[in-house]
């Protein structure tokens, strides 16, 4: 069966389905509710159930027997009438709680020559909440940080997934690459940045990545899908040649799947045998939309692709306050993502 909840203050409703969290459902409509854990414990997401009735899985659970007839645990609960919850949303990145955590390596990956996949798992009976497109900070052990995108969605929040670019030389890579092993702790601080999915708006989307700065547009695409988002969204990734295109099967699917939905790869390097898109990958942008008066564009990865991007897209007509990038944050002070 299916039921509508309230939210107040803020009059936002959404519909449930059989078997899912109010988070769950949440989620999936695009409303942001703060959370902690997922499993009841720290009572984060708490609010004050107005009306109708919820159940839990585990009435009889300490947290659940101390809990006031008129507290709501939405990570938990699952709605048995239609409700009114009075709760506050997390409408803004000021909204979501910076956290520091030791994380467990949980898995290495090569996705491709030089990328490797990076799967953090936070400690036992922790969940981190995050926007979709946000990064996190290696903490080293003598204080310096290194910046890496967040590529899962939101609501996939079980593992940290980072894409983590090797740069020759770099100490931090090195150190990726060549020594952290499966079951290793380390130190993060998250989440990070203004760059996120607009979900308010209506504009339809143009993505542009380079290298690895498709990881936070990953998660901002699949976090689009997650809520049903139908708003047209065009990745443009550019790298040099076909081999730096990791991951490929995905944006494929995404393409193949959703008809709202377009990939274009851009090599600079093309090899002998690729008939696709070439150039700079922010020239393919402006020649399929010369005019980006009515878009929203995300631009991620090297600096130098992003400011040029910026440059030749306000030129195009895109308003300042429609481009979006975590480059414009930390470029200024921080080293380049990877080091």
């Amino acid at each position: 069966m299916s039921f509508r909840v309230k939210i107040e203050p803020s009059g936002h409703e959404f519909n449930t389905v059989a078997g899912e969290t109010l988070l769950q459902a949440a989620e999936r409509q695009g409303i942001m509710l703060p959370y902690g854990c997922r499993n009841g414990l720290c009572g984060s997401c708490a609010g004050d159930l107005l009306s109708g009735s919820v159940v839990y899985p585990d009435p009889s659970s300490e947290s659940m027997e101390s809990m006031p007839d008129t507290h709501c645990l939405p990570c938990q609960a699952t709605a048995t009438s239609d409700i009114v919850i009075r709760i506050h949303e997390v409408e803004s990145v000021q909204q979501v709680a910076l956290r520091s955590l030791s994380c467990t390596v949980a898995r290495k990956k090569r996705l491709a020559h030089d990328v490797m996949q990076l799967l953090l798992s936070p400690p036992q009976d922790e969940r981190i909440q995050y926007l979709a497109g946000q990064y996190l900070d290696f903490i080293l052990a003598d204080g310096r940080r290194r910046a890496f995108s967040i590529a899962n969605p939101p609501h996939d929040d079980s593992c940290i997934e980072l894409h983590i670019r090797h740069v020759p030389g770099g100490e931090f890579t090195d150190y990726v690459f060549e020594q952290m092993q499966e079951g290793d702790l380390q130190l993060v601080e998250l989440p990070l940045g203004g760059f996120y999915l607009r979900e308010e708006s209506i504009r339809p989307i143009i993505m542009m990545a380079g290298g690895t700065g498709f990881a936070p547009l990953k998660g901002m695409i699949e976090h689009a899908f997650h809520i049903g988002s139908k708003r047209p969204i065009h990745l443009f990734w550019g790298v040099r040649a076909r081999r730096d295109i990791y991951l490929p099967e995905l944006p494929t699917r995404w393409a193949t799947e959703c008809d709202h939905f377009q990939f274009t790869p851009v090599l600079s390097e093309p090899d002998p045998d690729w008939r696709g898109r070439t150039g700079w990958v922010h020239e393919a942008v402006l020649a399929d939309y010369p005019n980006l008066t009515m878009f929203e564009l995300y631009m991620s990865g090297p600096p130098a692709m992003v400011f040029a991007g910026k440059h030749a897209f306000t030129a195009a007509g895109l308003l300042p306050d429609h481009m979006y990038s975590d480059v414009f944050e930390w470029a200024k002070d921080k080293p380049e993502k990877g080091e």
